[in-house]
């Protein structure tokens, strides 16, 4: 007889003869597994991946089976800048977070030791954290190795060097354990003077819709990709570290040339997309990392489904505009308008994620922040943590052949 399981994002079909049960040593890559299934005994076992569906149901029962502070603490990527494993190892077991960003201080001098580090950050193997970093190249380089072309040259390049530089470059990121890139800067400056300028991949929405897509698709098969600052730092003049950039640009306007870079990378399967402290005034007056308006664009119009995430909420802290200087109702705030995840780097402690924690449990227990709300974004973020579980997992210790 032949039947199937479906075990953390694989799906497993067991081909069984008689008594015997025949399978494949735990660890097993989905690859190893079908070569055993097709080595010539008749029997063994065969790995697919699941499908979206699948990692939905599976996502939903976790979820389901989650505490509120679970849940809240699922959608919360922490930070603290240290490269020391034990440190790292207790933080994220403290709360129990959904992801962490590297930062340069996280990241050591070779990729054995970011190894150690990424896998101290990982509490369990079968839910792993969303380890998310800074990897665009040139000017935003986080691993000191790597030394692929950025933005900065790959503008002036055709579309297949995006794609090529994209697909080295998310291979490191996968040996060195991290899950997520933020790498894919969507942005389209036409202003020299901007500070994103050099980091932006085109510099019209046709050309940097081309490289955008191109880096999409280069780095797919290593990490989910990143599409930021979303709706676009081109249109907005400023830098959103320390201000609001604003612009009276319409809704039209930004369909027919910012959006249009986004829509392409959305269009390649881009996983995550990273909302900007940006102001459209024309479309919500309030910066777009808080705004239900532009994250309904992003789902209804541009047809985004995966998870997004805000920017750094310390830069909009950071900007001393005194309605975000509470780093805890920001967050609060950014959930309730449709961001699944949440991140504070600068301006931070190591206490800043579990007091984020505790601001989104209580925000949910008193209805404040609707349930369906956090268990939506919870979800969303929990579908893409198991799309990270590495190769398939029989349910046993040491799977070996009988009789």
């Amino acid at each position: 007889m032949r039947r199937t399981v479906r075990l953390l994002g694989i799906t497993a079909c067991i081909a069984v003869l008689g008594i015997a049960t025949p399978a494949v040593a735990h660890g097993a890559t989905a690859g190893e597994a079908a070569s055993a299934s097709s080595s010539g005994s008749g029997s063994g076992v065969v790995v697919t991946p699941a499908d979206e569906a699948a990692l939905i149901t599976q996502a939903e029962r976790l979820v389901e089976a989650m505490s509120t502070r679970e849940r809240a603490a699922s959608v919360v990527m922490g930070h603290i800048p240290t490269a020391d494993p034990a440190t790292l190892h207790d933080y994220m077991a403290a709360d129990g977070l959904g992801g962490f960003i590297l930062m340069g201080a996280n990241v050591p001098g070779d990729e054995s030791a970011l190894r150690q580090i990424t896998d101290a950050l990982t509490i369990d193997p079968g839910l792993p954290p969303l380890i998310g970093i800074d990897e665009e190249g040139a000017d935003v380089t986080r691993l000191p190795w790597d030394d692929f072309a950025g933005a900065v040259t790959l503008k002036n390049e055709p579309a297949t060097a995006t794609a090529d530089a994209f697909a080295g470059r998310g291979a490191l990121l996968q040996r060195g354990g991290a899950t997520v890139n933020f790498g894919v800067v969507a942005d389209v400056p036409s202003d020299p003077d901007s500070f994103i300028f050099r980091r932006a991949l085109g510099t019209s929405p046709d050309a940097a819709a081309e490289r955008v897509r191109a880096a999409v698709e280069g780095e797919a098969s290593a990490v989910a990709s990143t599409l930021k600052h979303f709706p676009g730092h081109g249109a907005a003049p400023g830098d959103s570290h320390h201000m609001l950039p604003t612009t009276d640009l319409s809704l039209t306007q930004w369909e027919q040339a910012d959006a249009v870079p986004f829509r392409a990378g959305i269009d390649a399967g881009a996983e995550v997309l990273m909302f900007g402290h940006l102001v459209f005034t024309a479309v919500d007056a309030a910066p777009a990392t808080l705004s239900t308006e532009w994250h309904r664009i992003a789902r209804e119009d541009l047809g985004f489904e995966g998870v997004a995430i805000t920017d750094d909420l310390g830069m909009l802290q950071n900007t001393g505009d005194p309605r975000y200087a509470d780093p805890v109702a920001n967050a609060v705030a950014a959930v309730a308008a449709g961001n699944d995840m949440v991140m504070s780097v600068m301006l931070s402690d190591a206490g800043m994620a579990g007091r984020i924690v505790d601001g989104i449990t209580a925000a949910a227990d008193s209805g404040a922040l609707p349930a369906e709300r956090l268990a939506e974004a919870a979800t969303r973020v929990t579908q893409l943590r198991l799309q990270q579980v590495p190769g398939a997992l029989l349910p046993c210790p040491e799977c070996q052949p009988v009789g």
